[in-house]
């Protein structure tokens, strides 16, 4: 038996404003673009991890009133769970970010457990981390 994570979801304020992060600060490429109602899902992904899509949804997108309500809540206190991506170059990459204007919450240092990373805000205050091995 093999398993493998194929999407991850990520609530966003802004679909449109979470796109431009995640596919010019990333370099993540569209995929998908669902609508339903006033809602979107927008798929990501790279072709560093085939099969793996990112799925950029606001926080009452195909929920109940109650629990779009909360996720709004957690979403606007920041305390979603953070995102961790890995790249070979987190000095370079960190560098492409900040261009973008991002919100930098660390820059690259070398961590005691052993990796390099940094770490960032997206558009909707969620933490991005970038690590790179050591």
């Amino acid at each position: 038996m093999t398993i493998a994570l194929q999407y991850t979801n990520i609530t966003v304020s802004d679909v449109d404003e979470a796109i431009t992060f995640y596919r010019d600060a990333l370099g993540l490429e569209v995929q998908n673009d669902v609508s339903s109602g006033p809602y979107r899902w927008v798929t990501l992904g790279s072709d560093a991890q085939p099969g793996l899509g990112i799925v950029l949804s606001e926080p009452h997108a195909g929920r109940s009133k109650a629990d779009g309500d909360a996720m709004q809540e957690l979403l606007t206190k920041g305390v979603l769970p953070m995102l961790v991506f890995s790249t070979d170059d987190v000095d370079a990459t960190f560098e492409t970010v900040r261009a973008t204007g991002a919100e930098v919450l660390q820059e690259p240092i070398d961590q005691g457990w052993g990796p390099r990373d940094c770490a960032f805000r997206d558009p909707s205050g969620n933490t991005v981390r970038i690590s790179q091995a050591a």
